[in-house]
């Protein structure tokens, strides 16, 4: 191709100056719709958090005037699960269990501000895989089976609990949402990790 064949480089039209955006405008355009973005996200979750805190979840059973103090061996618990009461002085590590765990760790878990989750043993296994997607990834809560329950699910939480018929009922994600580290935990920000247990997911 010769060099006359060439198209030539289009311009701008004559008389017109020719447009150009600065790099750093468009950085900083994009850095605020960004920011923009995150703000009306952590807006709607505060709005979001609130208003579960402050609605009332139906029921929910409360027990107020637990004992705190540290015990050792078995505890006899008036509710089943436990909502508190005397507890071992180690803590159960947050997280899922395949298997039953003790009380009197997982009562001091529930001081800390953990929400406990169990479920019969023999509930369906669609039903606790359900649960265990439901649990999974939150910092504050244990699930467990847990034997002769007086209802298929039972949520608990430092004082109070909440007895469910399915693992799909939505009051369940409002009850972790509004107790874990809620405002009835004794020691909040206490830790739920560094205890005793195994779990076999967080």
């Amino acid at each position: 191709m010769s060099i006359s064949s060439r198209r030539p480089r289009r311009g701008p039209a004559p008389g017109m100056p020719e447009r150009r955006f600065p790099l750093t405008l468009v950085i900083l355009s994009g850095g605020v719709i960004a920011l923009v973005a995150i703000l009306g996200v952590a807006i709607y979750n505060t709005t979001q958090d609130r208003a579960i805190a402050t609605t009332a979840i139906e029921g929910v059973k409360v027990f107020p005037g637990l004992d705190r103090g540290h015990q050792d061996g078995a505890v006899a618990y008036e509710q089943t699960p436990p909502v508190g009461g005397p507890h071992n002085a180690a803590w159960l590590n947050c997280g899922i269990y395949e298997e039953p765990v003790a009380s009197e760790y997982a009562v001091h878990s529930l001081e800390h501000g953990a929400v406990w989750v169990t479920y019969r043993p023999d509930l369906p296994a669609e039903q606790v895989e359900l649960l265990r997607r439901q649990v999974r990834g939150n910092g504050y809560v244990v699930l467990s089976p847990y034997p002769d329950l007086p209802s298929p699910v039972v949520a608990s939480a430092w004082g109070i609990q909440l007895s469910l018929e399915e693992a799909g009922d939505p009051r369940l994600n409002a009850f972790m949402r509004k107790y874990q580290q809620g405002p009835q935990t004794p020691e909040l920000g206490a830790a739920c990790t560094q205890g005793v247990g195994t779990p076999s997911q967080r």
